[in-house]
């Protein structure tokens, strides 16, 4: 298909339109689909046939002191996917560190069990448990193992 012989004339009526804050047919946004829409030509006349308008196009909107809306879109997309990163890292740190309590309390009771297996079964343990009082090295070395703060039902 063959671009109008009056569409390069098309799109700088619809620029000035858009400019002044007059559009007919789009939204008035300030990016090269709104443009294409007011000058009623596929957005492609813009990104292939016609860049020297595009161009002026944005050109005009940063003269005027103006961002075009695309880019504070982007703009506003990176920072909410900064803040996304950020949330995702906290998060993953966060369940490291209950994989390290999950470890530690999982051995403690995988111990713990294979104690109560030996005394219910009355085969003679080879390791003799040793049960101390509250104050005792045992109970503080329990106390240290890391307790999970996560909420995550597993």
């Amino acid at each position: 298909m063959s671009p109008a012989p009056d569409e390069r004339d098309r799109i700088r009526v619809s620029m000035d339109r858009i400019l002044d804050g007059t559009p007919e047919r789009s939204n008035g946004a300030l990016t090269i689909v709104a443009l294409a829409i007011e000058a009623d030509v596929p957005r492609n006349a813009l990104t292939q046939r016609h860049t020297d308008l595009k161009n002026k196009f944005y050109d005009r909107v940063r003269a005027r002191g103006g961002i075009p809306d695309v880019e504070i879109r982007l703009r506003r997309k990176i920072s909410d996917l900064k803040t996304t990163i950020a949330n995702k890292n906290k998060e993953i740190v966060r369940l490291r560190n209950d994989v390290q309590g999950f470890l530690a309390e999982n051995t403690r009771l995988t111990l713990e069990n294979e104690e109560l297996r030996d005394v219910l079964s009355g085969r003679p343990s080879n390791v003799t448990p040793l049960r101390a009082g509250p104050g005792s090295r045992w109970a503080v070395a329990r106390d240290t193992i890391p307790r999970c703060e996560s909420t995550t039902a597993w």
